[in-house]
């Protein structure tokens, strides 16, 4: 792993976001009656595409859009633009991940855009997405963020269309919540224009389209999981090693599992709302492989779990296959409309490292052949026996490598540490299958109750 890749600058990123956050200003203040500076930030997203083959339309939308006059067309071409910038920042920096792991990057296929989905509520989205750009963020209101409601209520029942109506119906609500704009003290300025150039290219033909999938049979060797909670839902998504039956290369992959959750459940609880949806839980808490048998995979690495086509292998310790499997293992490719800087999450293995943790805020940052890389202990979820402070203590560490402010950081999913001079594994997801620790038992023990009396309500409810 070299650390020196990781902390030189990337020729031309600060440039490419530089026209992102000038775009994304624009949309701030809205495109009604636009002003000087944002015709300028216009502009910048134009030059920084001019040698793109959007090169041409994006000038053309952007000379509109200052002159307020920017159609529906307009607005989905500035939010191409807006999109492949970002996508070339994520492919420079995954490029550079890349050469700092040595592992290659598997080809990605060719897309299937064909198809069409109920034009009818596709231009209904855009119309709406567009007379979210009109007013922008400071100029919204709750008779501007409800004109989704109709739309959402339409696409939700064609499973064709739930991507769409999913980010629609949040985005609406994280609006409707912030209302009215003008009284806002903080705007999240980049998260909000990512969700609106999502939705903007989710409106084309074909673009909500189901990934295509194959099938896998081998060995899977998981290295860790990440938890990630909300206050209704929680997803646990593995990280792996699969060895083909085959003999083939060793390619990484991703298994995911989501389930609903009351707001009472906290903490280790959250394992038993996501148990009995993947038998890969229960494995990756026992510390054992699972043998795969014609398991559906997209080609950018995501297992469609099933159940029925996996079974409990032998037992198989992550850092070992870290060591031994992780480095010759191919990277998959990242699908179009996915390429984006917070979307970079790569598996990595580091040791022989030395750690500072600052006194103050007790931050971690690992330090390797003379490099320094931040460490991100708030990641790591409280459902499992890793703290920060047994971070600060490893001397070996699988983790993920994100891009977060700027820069790279780690987020770790397993560490190892000394404890009466011997070496011991700490996981974050040591409880995923059960577990015997005094924490994690009474803290799945007050889960289990939380659930039981909610069940009870929600039974009573139902029986008037």
């Amino acid at each position: 792993m070299r650390l020196d890749l990781l902390t030189e600058p990337v020729d031309g990123l600060d440039e490419a976001l530089a026209a992102v956050d000038a775009f994304d200003q624009v949309l701030t203040g809205g495109l009604l009656r636009p002003q000087p500076a944002q015709a300028a930030g216009l502009m910048e997203l134009a030059d920084a595409v001019a040698a793109s083959p959007l090169a041409a339309r994006t000038a053309e939308a952007a000379e509109k859009a200052a002159a307020g006059a920017a159609s529906e067309d307009h607005f989905l071409t500035l939010a191409a633009a807006r999109t492949a910038l970002l996508g070339s920042v994520h492919d420079a920096l995954a490029a550079r991940v890349d050469e700092a792991t040595g592992r290659p990057r598997e080809d990605a296929p060719a897309t299937d855009t064909a198809g069409q989905q109920a034009p009818n509520l596709l231009a209904a989205a855009r119309s709406w997405l567009s007379d979210l750009a009109r007013a922008g963020w400071q100029g919204i209101d709750h008779d501007v963020v409800s004109g989704s409601a109709q739309v959402v209520s339409a696409m939700l029942p064609d499973p064709k269309l739930r991507r769409l109506a999913t980010l629609l119906d949040g985005f609406a609500a994280e609006l409707a919540a912030s209302c009215p704009g003008a009284s806002l003290e903080r705007i999240p300025v980049r998260r909000w224009a990512d969700l609106w150039a999502r939705g903007m290219l989710l409106t084309l033909p074909g673009a909500t389209a189901a990934p295509a999938t194959d099938t896998v049979t081998g060995r899977l060797l998981p290295l860790g999981v990440d938890l990630q909670e909300h206050a209704t839902a929680a997803q646990a998504q593995v990280h792996a090693v699969l060895e083909p039956a085959d003999g083939g290369t060793p390619r990484l992959v991703r298994a995911s599992v989501s389930a609903p959750k009351p707001d009472t459940v906290l903490g280790a609880g959250v394992w038993q709302l996501l148990r009995p949806h993947m038998a890969l839980l229960a494995a990756l808490g026992e510390g054992r492989s699972m043998d795969l048998t014609d398991m559906p995979v997209t080609a950018e690495g995501d297992l469609i779990w099933s159940d029925e086509h996996a079974r409990p292998g032998e037992p198989a310790d992550p850092f070992a296959t870290a060591r031994v499997a992780l480095p010759t293992a191919t990277t998959p490719p990242t699908a179009p409309l996915d390429r984006h800087p917070a979307r970079l999450t790569q598996p990595v293995f580091l040791e022989g490292y030395t750690v500072e943790q600052d006194a103050d805020d007790e931050t971690v940052t690992f330090t390797l052949t003379g490099r320094r890389l931040d460490v991100d202990t708030d990641r790591v979820p409280t459902a499992g026996p890793l703290t920060p402070k047994a971070v600060a203590a490893s001397g070996a560490c699988i983790g993920l490598l994100r891009w977060d402010a700027g820069r790279f950081v780690l987020q770790p999913l397993a560490v190892e540490t000394t404890v009466r001079k011997k070496t011991v594994a700490v996981h974050a997801g040591a409880w995923a299958g059960g577990t015997t620790d005094k924490a994690g038992a009474k803290l799945e023990k007050a889960a289990t109750d939380a659930v039981a009396v909610l069940r009870e309500r929600a039974g009573r409810l139902l029986r008037k």
